[in-house]
């Protein structure tokens, strides 16, 4: 007994952390990885370019960059950094302020007109989307809440928070709503490129000009809308707004020119956000949906199939809205699937301005079907939580 109480206080003193070995802060070492993932999805979105993948290459490059960084911080470095949630959401702005300047000057009366189909889909999808999440509660014998969660398009991050605020599985939720934008962002274009055909020709994003040419007169105009963008960023991640993020940088870059059309004072400038906008913008949108890939902890096969099983499902019920699209508008194939895909919504605008195929339109379903899901999740959320408790009380 002696001998044990003299060993105790010798194995204790190894557990201790040395005090006089400084910790890197983790806001420089998520910047480290940010830089890295930024420096590899650049080459990676040249090099898709040279496949004909158009404007929407960088999103890819960060996907696979993302991916790769991650996986390899966890391997060589033993860090696992979490995916960088404020990244996505300086991606949202940057994205939402270049859709907004382009979608300023056109003709929003077909898009405003289309608002009662767009609502009448926005329903259909969150109806379909709980009916997914029952099927795989059941099948996957997870909570109600969980698979609920995991299956409504309503964002990888958002989604994730919240599994988190009730404290469900965060990296379950994280998987398939990360397995679904993945999926979409990677089909789509496939679908669209098909669908067109010949006449496939995407806006690709001139690298040297985006990088190196800058208006000198529009520079002091674009640190101004830049600075109110990231104040609008900031204050969606401080108040936790859904999509604010999105929703503002669009307004600002819809507006802006109206604006200084307005101004007594000011000559006829009209602002345009340059290439390198969108194209950082779509490298962070792509780098967040990857880092969700390359922080995934292993899953059993059978999880893993119910995810695409529910996948599956919803992608399916995107396909269905967009035939009923199709039967009560008199737009095209194309636009009722960009329309309807199950997110990422900004992903889902780009696509459609690559393409220059009714961007209106696209937005405005998108940004309806956002408004609809975000202000719907706190009774979503107090149904299936009721739910989940009278199924768990014993019979």
């Amino acid at each position: 007994m002696n001998q044990s109480l003299s060993v105790s206080p010798v194995l204790e003193k190894p557990t201790t952390i040395n005090p006089s070995v400084p910790k890197k802060p983790l806001f420089i070492k998520q910047v480290i990885v940010l830089v890295l993932e930024m420096l590899l999805a650049l080459p990676l979105g040249l090099t898709l370019l040279k496949f004909h993948f158009g404007g929407i290459a960088w999103i890819f490059g960060g996907i696979a960059s993302g991916t790769v960084i991650l996986q390899a911080c966890r391997v060589f470095y033993q860090y696992s950094p979490k995916p960088n949630r404020t990244a996505r959401k300086v991606g949202m702005g940057l994205v939402g302020l270049t859709v907004g300047a382009s979608s300023a000057q056109a003709d929003l009366a077909s898009a405003a007109s289309g608002v009662p189909i767009f609502v009448l889909l926005t329903f259909f999808l969150l109806l379909c989307g709980g009916f997914i999440g029952y099927i795989y509660s059941r099948l996957s014998k997870i909570n109600l809440l969980t698979a609920m969660l995991a299956t409504v398009p309503g964002g990888v991050g958002v989604m994730a928070a919240i599994a988190a605020d009730y404290g469900r599985n965060v990296t379950l939720v994280a998987l398939v709503q990360a397995l679904r934008v993945t999926t979409v962002v990677l089909l789509i274009p496939f679908i669209a490129r098909s669908s067109v055909g010949s006449f496939w020709n995407p806006q690709i994003l001139p690298v040297k000009s985006s990088l190196f040419s800058l208006d000198p007169s529009q520079l002091g105009l674009l640190c101004l809308v830049l600075l109110f963008t990231g104040l609008i960023v900031y204050l969606s991640i401080i108040f936790k707004i859904p999509a604010g993020d999105f929703f503002g940088a669009l307004l600002i870059g819809f507006t802006i020119n109206h604006f200084l059309d307005w101004l007594p004072f000011v000559g006829n400038i009209h602002f345009s956000p340059p290439p390198l906008i969108n194209l950082i913008g779509q490298m962070l949108l792509g780098i967040t949906i990857g880092e969700y890939w390359g922080e995934k902890p292993s899953f059993s096969k059978r999880t893993v199939a119910y995810a695409f099983m529910s996948v599956g499902m919803t992608v399916i019920t995107g396909a269905i809205a967009a035939l009923l699209a199709m039967h009560f508008t008199t737009w095209d194939w194309l636009t009722c699937l960009l329309v309807t895909a199950p997110g990422g919504s900004a992903e889902m605008i780009l696509v459609s301005l690559a393409l220059n195929h009714n961007v209106e339109i696209v937005t405005t379903g998108h940004l309806i079907r956002l408004i609809a899901i975000n202000s719907s999740l706190p009774i979503w959320v107090f149904l299936f939580r009721r739910l989940d408790s009278q199924l768990s009380k014993p019979a």
